[in-house]
């Protein structure tokens, strides 16, 4: 009798049951920055083996990127359904869904070993697509999986850690991955989650850097925000970049509803008639950009950064190369894409007003990447984290504000919380049709 009331007694956090959950939640979060660390060396090999293959003839791409494209579309519809596109949407329409079967087909192991093998064969065949934004529905799926194991029923806050824990190993950025997690994933954030995203976010962060050790993702930028030049520069990389982020949002939300009514019948036939077709015009733009478009851009990102200008139609060609990838069907992120596409539009500026190239290519980042994600506190403290600049961190801000206004002036909603809904409302129309 006396035991039992010592047992009933005692503080929670000796209990064996919540020390049992801590220790496989910590597990999980470890094996997610492990992922991460793991999806971002393979998909590195990935391009890599792209490039190698392509320079053998100039033609290889024209039939290797439409036939990767219809693989990967065909495989995401077949056989990990769930896995097309960034996965960002997937994780926020988990979300907000109460079923867990419903959850599950978006955010099972299954789905998340499709995600990385297919974005793995999408990169390899030439698609402007990038791992961040996989990495982020994985992240979601392990630590869900985690919490079922572990007998925690906090779905929602397992989801936004497994997200933020993702962010934070894909770009070395564990600030971004919190207010990732704050702004864009959920809106709001309840005290009892904070917890769990705080510590996902740090043990991922730590696998990260033991694994790769510190590092800035993009590098240091050259050049600094100076004089009106250099303000001018602010408002013009805010304000056009928000514009054609707007636009890249709009077209890729009416591009991805237009094509699922059309592929509702005929799914096969026509669901490899867009990727092949999608695969086709980005292996054309690649060969008439000069391979330029292939892949993630983060090179040509990185050499914009550091000071070199980029040809004039590097930023149009992988906006539409970006956008093309996207609305093929196949597994892959718009993250390193739209953060390539913006040094293209400031180099574009840094071109027309003979600015510092460094700086201007960093502005057009930001403005650009806030005005597709709508998210500008991500935005500027993802890009602050991943070139180290602390100099001009309120220009960096100002870019980012300005690029949400634009765009959410144009698009009302956010680009990703679109799809999300589209998906949601897909999943309730499946679930009526059954019952």
């Amino acid at each position: 009798m006396l035991r039992r009331k010592l047992k009933r007694s005692q503080p929670a956090w000796l209990s064996r049951d919540v020390w049992r959950r801590r220790v496989v939640f910590w597990a999980g979060a470890g094996v997610t920055g492990l992922v991460s660390v793991a999806f971002a060396y393979a998909a590195d090999q990935a391009q890599s083996l792209f490039h190698l293959v392509s320079s053998q003839a100039f033609w290889i791409p024209l039939i290797l990127t439409p036939l990767g494209f219809m693989l990967c579309a065909h495989l995401a519809r077949t056989v990990f359904p769930g896995s097309a596109g960034s996965g960002i949407q997937h994780a926020i329409a988990a979300c907000e869904m109460t079923d867990e079967a419903s959850r599950n087909k978006l955010l099972s192991l299954r789905v998340a070993f499709g995600k990385i093998l297919l974005t793995l064969v999408g990169i390899a065949s030439g698609g402007s697509i990038g791992r961040e934004g996989p990495t982020v529905q994985v992240g979601a799926a392990i630590m869900l999986k985690v919490g079922q194991i572990g007998g925690a029923d906090r779905a929602r806050g397992l989801i936004l850690a497994g997200s933020a824990a993702g962010i934070s190993a894909a770009f070395n950025a564990p600030l971004a991955g919190i207010v990732f997690a704050i702004e864009e994933m959920s809106r709001s954030f309840e005290t009892k989650t904070s917890g769990l995203v705080l510590s996902a976010v740090i043990l991922a962060g730590l696998v990260s850097l033991g694994l790769v050790g510190n590092y800035n993702y993009f590098g240091q930028a050259s050049g600094h925000v100076v004089g009106l030049q250099g303000w001018v520069m602010v408002g013009l990389c805010g304000v056009f970049g928000g514009l054609f982020g707007a636009l890249f949002g709009r077209l890729m939300l009416w591009s991805t509803q237009t094509i699922r009514r059309w592929t509702s019948e005929m799914t096969l036939v026509r669901t490899l008639v867009i990727a092949g077709s999608c695969g086709l015009v980005v292996a054309l733009i690649g060969l008439a950009s000069g391979g330029i478009t292939f892949g993630t851009g983060y090179e040509h990102a990185r050499l914009a950064l550091e000071g070199e200008i980029l040809p004039w139609y590097f930023g149009p060609a992988k906006f539409i190369a970006t956008l093309l990838s996207s609305i093929s069907g196949i597994p892959g992120g718009i993250f390193a894409p739209s953060l390539a596409v913006g040094t293209g539009l400031g180099s574009l500026f840094a071109l027309a007003l003979g600015g510092t190239a460094g700086i201007a290519a960093l502005l057009g980042m930001t403005g650009y990447f806030a005005g597709v994600v709508q998210a500008p506190i991500t935005a500027f403290v993802i890009i602050l984290e991943m070139t180290g600049n602390n100099s001009d961190v309120i220009p960096i801000m100002c870019a980012s504000v300005l690029g949400y206004g634009v765009s959410s002036l144009i698009m009302p909603q956010s680009l990703y919380h679109g799809l999300a809904a589209s998906l949601m409302h897909k999943n309730l129309t499946e679930t009526t049709l059954r019952n």
